[in-house]
């Protein structure tokens, strides 16, 4: 009888512990693994550059979308001012909680090499990429040059003699003119860069005579092109643009260069990766709709998509080709 009690005792005591065990294994099991909650206020969008711009357009509609595609109250913030510094200073110095995204923007891969500000890409973790526009060669209507052989050709033969814009000194459409003549074997100081404030002063100059050439993206141009006053005879892409089909690439002409700006989504450095992974699943819904299709094609930007990983890649690698650039053209020791 007391080595039966003691059994029993023994075998209830035994059963509780592995209830109490699996209970707790469970518990912490889902605490552990659960998706954290997010998010717990509205999400933020930083915009580096003034309202009504194609970054800002792009960034409201993007906002706008994943709020009616999840219900998460949106908000933008434009932040302008230092050509793009002190919008993204202000993401990268964001809480990093995934509230505060910042749309990230090709002018990040040269604050450093410029001296304009301390921040890079090494202070933001990528969401995903989102839009590329390369750039390409517009030149008057008039213009003697057939393709854009001839046109390098004659740059190289007589240095100086030709004029180029179409933004500030050190801006992408500068550094897309450095990186063509540079693969092309041309000094890129053969062809003085004259600074603008952007592609549509540099389009109006170009018209009127002021300079020679300008280097902008197709739907900058696609106005004049289209009203027959200026033609392009390249575009820096590793394929034509399908709204300008007549238009030859860079490589297809034998100079193996592509480049152009781009736009993306990004949080500051610290941010966990399970909140990066849940807001880019949410925004590749937005960017793989239909409304965000068609918002794209009827303004002419081109759409395009790189996932965390490969976007870091392409952000690092863009700093170093920046970089290299820069210094080609003396802009930086």
């Amino acid at each position: 009888m007391f080595t039966s009690g003691i059994s029993k005792t023994t075998s209830i005591i035994i059963a509780i512990l592995i209830v109490a065990v699996v209970v707790g294994g469970l518990y912490y099991y889902s605490t552990v693994t659960a998706p954290p909650k997010f998010p717990t206020k509205p999400i933020t969008f930083i915009v580096s550059w003034a309202a009504g711009g194609g970054t800002d357009r792009t960034a409201r509609m993007i906002a706008a979308l994943l709020e009616n595609m999840t219900g998460w109250k949106t908000v933008v913030e434009n932040r302008v001012g230092g050509g793009g510094t002190i919008g993204h200073l202000a993401m990268a110095t964001a809480p990093p909680d995934g509230h505060t995204i910042g749309v990230i923007t090709f002018e990040l891969s040269t604050f450093v090499w410029m001296g304009l500000a301390n921040v890079s890409y090494k202070d933001f973790k990528p969401i995903l990429l989102y839009n590329k526009d390369a750039a390409a060669i517009i030149v008057r209507a008039d213009a003697p040059w057939k393709d854009a052989i001839e046109l390098t050709n004659y740059i190289k033969a007589n240095p100086g003699k030709l004029k180029a814009s179409g933004t500030a000194k050190g801006g992408v459409w500068d550094i897309a003119r450095i990186g063509w003549l540079k693969t092309a074997g041309v000094d890129p100081n053969a062809l003085p860069w004259v600074p603008s404030t952007g592609a549509a002063p540099c389009l109006q100059d170009l018209i009127a005579g002021g300079v020679d050439i300008c280097t902008c993206s197709l739907p900058e141009a696609g106005p004049l092109i289209e009203a027959g006053k200026v033609k392009a005879l390249a575009v820096m892409d590793d394929k034509r643009n399908p709204a300008f089909p007549n238009v030859p690439t860079l490589k297809e002409l034998g100079i193996n260069w592509s480049f152009g700006t781009w736009r993306g989504l990004a949080v500051p450095k610290g941010t966990p990766d399970d909140i990066v992974k849940i807001l880019h699943d949410a925004l590749k819904k937005v960017i793989d709709s239909p409304q965000w299709k068609e918002f794209m094609d009827k303004n002419g930007f081109g759409m395009a998509y790189l996932p965390p990983d490969e976007f870091a890649k392409f952000l690092e690698n863009d700093f170093k080709t920046v970089g290299e650039l820069l210094k080609a053209a003396g802009y930086v020791q």
